[in-house]
């Protein structure tokens, strides 16, 4: 019902612009938030819609007070403000579009990220917080669900609403989410800048191992585990991951280092990609040819090693997974085993969380899809356009082949699922066939096929990128299944 009160076309007599309400991105709290267009100038919002009818005179206020705010700041990793005005029924919000989404959203489909991922969000999310930390502004809800993603998966801080304005003075008042809140906060001792260090540490964590440190099946287990500091590293993880990790989840918020100790943490000067492809956003990207810290210059270009999930680093090759001995590694599953067992034995129920309102379910909102087919298996094969240009062929023999975007880098994967990764012009000669026919497929879905669905921004493919390819395929009598 509400939905439907929403005006189709907002306008902002004050400015004089009108724009169009598009799809559906989300709700949290108070606010449901749409892609909105600007009429004239075509430009694409994000819209945050609030009813009126929910606002209390205290909710106003601190609406005023989260918009202040907001207008206030400008930085590459913060979600930028464009403007907020009202109508008889609602308050409208104008900021920048993020098209990927929230974090929250991100991890719900990767389940956890690689080291060298980490490193790279954690660089931005740390520029994103100092930079409001100098504006004497405290965040004290940062989490997934608040940190977006644009088009080049860069992060921008988002959501305001409870952000206050540094007097010097300690704050008194509870607020937060509970997997990401301070101990400060909870014994209401006062808090101050620290209370973000803490979230950042949380959202650190949660990034590397899929959960968040203190999170449990209970609120007030979580918040009891969290004013004991009681938290969970398994063996796995890197030194220097679990270093950076215990120095930031400590109880005293005064032994906390800041933001800029932070970024001087062995963790942040391993390895960090300067880009990542839209590729991770659903599946690991691909670091055999990572960038040497000193050089810059790619070790790996047209690569001959291959990239099987269920191989393991031979004796001097370079591993984002070190970890500990295997002893250490048969008690931590035993451990796990345990924990399993005892969870199977008091048959939990399943508890709906606030920040699963906060997101639609990412599988509704896919990034690439096929967008031009050729059936050829009783000669070739079966050869795809995905929508972002990249183009696989699925050969008889079950091998394949994928073109990315850019044309240049190319990878072929065995039957056995091993991956090889080449540059056009630099293929090995066994290749010569397979990279004809997929030369007379491009060619042929170029001339005779149109593009289904709506064209995709198409990001400079780099050597981390690993693309979804097509595993299975199935042709009915009314439709093609792949």
């Amino acid at each position: 019902q509400e939905n439907e009160l929403i005006p189709k076309i907002i306008h902002d007599i004050q400015n004089a612009k009108s724009y169009s309400r598009q799809e559906f991105f989300g709700k949290g709290g108070f606010a449901k938030c749409y892609k909105i267009m600007d009429i004239k100038s075509k430009q694409v919002f994000a819209g945050k819609i609030i009813s009126k009818k929910l606002l209390s005179k205290n909710y106003q206020m601190k609406m005023s007070q989260e918009i202040e705010i907001h207008k206030s700041l400008s930085h590459k990793h913060i979600v930028q403000f464009y403007g907020a005005f009202e109508d008889p029924n609602f308050v409208y919000v104008i900021l920048e579009l993020c098209p990927k989404r929230s974090m929250m959203e991100f991890l719900k489909r990767r389940k956890k990220l690689t080291e060298p991922e980490v490193r790279y969000f954690m660089k931005q999310i740390l520029e994103g917080v100092l930079y409001i930390h100098r504006k004497l502004i405290i965040h004290r809800d940062l989490k997934l669900a608040n940190l977006f993603l644009n088009d080049n998966l860069e992060v921008k801080i988002g959501d305001f609403g409870l952000a206050t304005k540094s007097t010097g003075q300690r704050k008194k008042t509870y607020c937060g989410t509970p997997n990401y809140v301070a101990p400060e906060i909870l014994n209401k001792k006062g808090h101050s800048f620290e209370v973000d260090i803490w979230s950042v540490g949380c959202i650190m964590y949660t990034l590397l191992l899929g959960n968040p440190p203190f999170e449990t099946n209970s609120l007030r287990e979580t918040c009891a585990r969290i004013k004991r500091c009681e938290y969970f590293l398994p063996p796995t993880l890197s030194e220097p991951a679990a270093s950076m990790i215990h120095q930031i989840l400590l109880p005293n918020p005064v032994h906390r280092p800041n933001i800029n100790q932070l970024l001087e943490m062995p963790f942040m000067k391993s390895y960090c990609p300067k880009m990542l492809p839209i590729s991770c956003l659903t599946m690991i990207p691909r670091f055999d040819s990572f960038e040497e810290s000193n050089s810059g210059i790619p070790l790996l270009e047209d690569s001959t090693e291959t990239y099987n999930q269920e191989r393991h680093p031979r004796q001097g090759e370079f591993s984002f997974f070190n970890g500990p001995s295997n002893e250490q590694c048969k008690n931590y599953l035993l451990v796990l085993l345990a924990q399993l067992r005892n969870l199977l034995k008091n048959k939990p129920q399943i508890l709906a969380t606030t920040e699963a309102e906060e997101m639609t379910d990412p599988d509704a909102q896919p990034f690439v899809w096929i967008s031009k087919w050729v059936d050829s298996s009783n000669d070739y094969g079966f050869a795809y356009q995905m929508s972002d240009d990249a183009v696989g062929v699925m050969f008889q023999d079950n091998t394949k082949v994928i073109l990315l975007p850019n044309k240049r880098n190319l990878h072929y994967i065995k039957s056995d699922g091993s991956e090889h990764y080449h540059v056009v012009g630099l293929t090995p000669p066994s290749l010569e066939k397979k990279m004809h026919i997929l030369s007379e497929f491009i060619n042929y879905m170029d001339e005779h096929l149109e593009k289904a669905g709506a064209s995709v921004q198409i990001q400079e493919s780099d050597n981390l990128s690993r693309i979804p390819y097509l595993h299975v395929w199935r042709r009915t009598s009314s439709a093609v299944i792949m």
